[in-house]
């Protein structure tokens, strides 16, 4: 008898155990968006007039002549912890030129964003003069939002349509160190952070800014994979789009950094937890002395206190060399030391220097641009004021259209 009342109490204390414990979170499994797929990016004011242009059979909406392509993507409701990767590819379809390109988002909580400004419906919110320079959409204003960069990139000389063989402008400029061409160039990026940007369903795009009719075409997908374990319930995150000063619509280059710091207010909620800051820079002026090939030091602050002080730079450029068969070249004399039959000799040989292989402002054509990420540690709830100061940007100058794309924006857990 007392054996079968131990025997009970057991049984009952595990389904007890079972029952208050943690249940099991419904799975959606992983999930693949293939968002664009070879889809021409291009200028073409004769197929694509005005600032917008609906979607056709492939749902892709273009916008400002087709410089832009959008579209609207559905998300599983996911409950599990996910992570997500975004990878995009370009290849050019007769463009030969380096050129900026951003893969977004327009954010839900903006009730003024690129589309409904595109189609006339919204435009950017008024700003003040004083301070922006009339330099619309690059901050925050009445029910509006800057659109939030997934990935910033830049596009090569001419990979795809200038790679082959036997191309007339091309076949003559491949280095020794390279075995071939590239088809196309492609990037991937977690984007975990802006999972709640997509969440459910979002406008995602990709702009480059060319002004060829020719143009790229560009592939993008989305990998969000779900956590395998039984209960890891979805972190719930906050993005707070700060800046963005890429010019995608109606906008002009902001070379505003020349003279002066460009400042917003944000407001940190009670209950936020580890708040961090993504910083996407890169520099521009295709030039010598320009703000894209010389050295410029940003200093981001949060209420006067710097957060990040760094000179944006990429030197590692040469590195891309496959991905721009259509890139400059010219000669440059050096002595060289080189194996003969009697060992080491040494005498003056010309090697080609291509454009491509010249280190720039924190990018390189055919590199996509990596976010800086600056933890928050100490920041309270309460009003803030985020600056970027850029202070020897050179600012426009004639034709020398220097100026720097910058966008940021807060994550933080709820």
């Amino acid at each position: 008898m007392i054996r079968k009342i131990v025997l009970f109490f057991s049984l009952a204390g595990m389904l007890s155990l079972t029952a208050c414990g943690p249940r099991e979170i419904p799975a959606k499994g992983d999930f693949t968006v293939h968002v664009f797929n070879d889809t021409p990016v291009r200028f073409a004011p004769d197929v694509y007039p005005g600032a917008y242009n609906a979607p056709g059979p492939d749902s892709v909406y273009r916008l400002v002549n087709g410089r832009i392509i959008l579209k609207k993507i559905t998300l599983p409701d996911f409950r599990r912890n996910v992570s997500v990767k975004l990878r995009v590819t370009i290849a050019s379809n007769g463009d030969r030129w380096d050129k900026s390109g951003s893969c977004f988002v327009l954010p839900k909580a903006s009730g003024i964003n690129l589309l409904n400004i595109a189609k006339g419906e919204k435009q950017f919110p008024e700003v003040d003069s004083t301070k922006l320079e009339h330099m619309i959409g690059i901050v925050p204003g009445e029910d509006y939002k800057p659109t939030v960069e997934l990935m910033r990139f830049m596009t090569p000389f001419g990979v795809g349509h200038f790679s082959a063989p036997d191309d007339s402008l091309t076949h003559n400029r491949k280095p020794v160190y390279i075995d071939h061409w590239a088809d196309n160039v492609s990037w991937e990026q977690d984007i975990t952070d802006l999972y709640p940007l997509l969440e459910g369903g979002a406008y995602v795009g990709i702009f480059i800014d060319t002004w060829t009719a020719e143009g790229y075409v560009a592939s993008m997908t989305i990998d969000v994979d779900e956590s395998h374990l039984a209960y890891d319930p979805l972190v719930r995150r906050h993005v707070e789009p700060l800046m963005n000063t890429v010019y995608y619509e109606g906008q002009t280059y902001p070379d505003i950094f020349a003279r002066r710091d460009v400042s917003m207010d944000f407001d940190i909620p009670e209950g936020a937890r580890n708040v961090r800051l993504k910083y996407i820079v890169t520099g521009h002026g295709g030039h010598s002395g320009g703000d894209e090939f010389v050295e410029k030091r940003n200093i981001v602050s949060i209420d006067g206190k710097e957060v990040l002080n760094f000179v944006p730079w990429r030197s590692d450029c040469a590195s891309f060399r496959r991905f721009n068969p259509a890139t400059g070249v010219w000669l440059k004399e050096r002595l060289a030391s080189y194996i003969d039959k009697d060992g080491y000799s040494e005498k003056k040989v010309e090697e080609p220097l291509a454009s491509s292989d010249l280190s720039r402002s924190n990018w390189c054509p055919g590199s996509d641009v990596v976010p800086e990420e600056v933890a928050l540690m100490d920041i309270r709830p309460g009003k803030h004021t985020f600056t970027v100061s850029i202070p020897e940007a050179a600012g426009i100058d004639g034709n020398k259209l220097n100026h720097w794309l910058v966008s940021a924006y807060l994550v933080w857990d709820e």
